[in-house]
């Protein structure tokens, strides 16, 4: 009976530890980064954002603002392929960025099922990066001279 029970518990060990099928593709909030860049700036634009003009660079970067979100969002390219998107958050305080950044780290965290690697973790200055297969997560807090606080998603390199 306890050799049954054992090989059983086995069993589902080794059920649990099987990955399913493909990974996840690398995407930013549902948008996947093998998206054309025009079709990446119409599905921000259908969520409520409006092109920032003067601060986009035609060609290279696109800056998308919302007045209900507390970001703005930059994203960068190369031809029509999408290479790191940008979240800056606007907030007013040094303690409102550090309670932000804790919980974007700890979202990521589980989420993503990993810890993150963490080089810089000061009061004032702290990054957290994730691995997230096809691309890498930054959480950057650095409230040096005025509370910034960013995420970036960075589609690593095919080389």
């Amino acid at each position: 009976m306890k050799k049954m029970l054992f090989s059983l518990m086995a069993l589902a060990a080794i059920c649990a530890c099987q990955q399913s099928g493909t990974p996840a593709q690398f995407n930013y909030r549902g948008l996947a980064f093998t998206l054309p860049v025009s079709q990446f700036v119409d599905s921000m634009l259908a969520r409520g954002f409006a092109v920032d003009s003067v601060a986009s660079d035609s060609g290279k970067t696109v800056v998308l603002a919302s007045p209900a979100e507390k970001y703005r969002v930059l994203a960068a390219f190369r031809g029509d392929t999408l290479t790191v998107v940008q979240e800056t958050y606007v907030l007013s305080t040094n303690d409102s960025t550090r309670q932000m950044w804790q919980e974007l780290r700890d979202g990521l965290e589980q989420e993503l099922g990993a810890w993150p690697d963490c080089p810089m973790l000061k009061e004032d200055h702290k990054v957290a990066n994730f691995d997230a297969g096809e691309g890498l997560i930054s959480v950057l807090l650095e409230n040096t001279y005025a509370p910034t606080l960013t995420v970036r998603y960075t589609k690593k390199s095919e080389q």
